[in-house]
């Protein structure tokens, strides 16, 4: 274990977190994160996964990547989205996952911590566009849990899909719980 895993896994226990992993640290890999409504689940799951050992990036508004914070962004993963440009963001992160031999990328399908029903369905398509597992993260705040525990295989149907992983994500706590909604009952 690394200086960086140790000094995460003293500040996670210290907070009180627990960390779940009942998966392997695949060499490739989308996270889905779920609930987001707070600034702290990026703290609290950045903790999680380096008193892990493992690494992953993350897609982050470039409105955060000004100077000093851009570079410490960047130099923990951070890949900066500009979403008032019209690309192909799912092209270009799958491209990216054919050029590395290892790389995993953690994305909030909220979009946002506001309450937000639509959830974007950007980390499914770029995990089926690229061919890499799925895997279905959570922060629990009433148990102070942090867990990595299945991995979801895209079917192609996008809205059936995106239903079944919400109803996933439904027995979890967020930070402010008016925040966290799913759109189904």
């Amino acid at each position: 274990m690394g200086f960086g895993a140790y000094i995460a896994k003293k500040l996670l226990k210290w907070g009180g977190w627990t960390v779940n992993v009942e998966l392997p640290d695949f060499d490739k890999s989308i996270i889905c994160v779920a609930p987001h409504t707070s600034n702290w689940d990026f703290i609290i799951c950045e903790l999680a996964y380096l008193s892990l050992g493992r690494r992953s990036g993350f897609l982050m508004k470039k409105d955060w990547f000004f100077f000093p914070l851009g570079n410490f962004f960047r130099a923990i993963g951070g890949v900066p989205v500009d979403r008032s440009r019209r690309t192909d963001l799912v092209e270009q992160i799958a491209e990216q996952f054919a050029q590395h031999d290892k790389m995993t990328i953690a994305i909030t399908p909220e979009g946002t911590r506001s309450a937000n029903p639509n959830w974007k369905t950007g980390f499914y398509r770029i995990a089926q566009r690229a061919g890499v597992p799925l895997v279905l993260a959570y922060l629990d705040y009433d148990k102070r849990e942090i867990g990595i525990e299945r991995t979801f295989e895209p079917t192609g149907d996008v809205d059936a899909d995106m239903e079944a992983i919400k109803r996933y994500y439904m027995r979890f706590n967020a930070k402010y719980k008016d925040k966290f909604v799913t759109g189904l009952e």
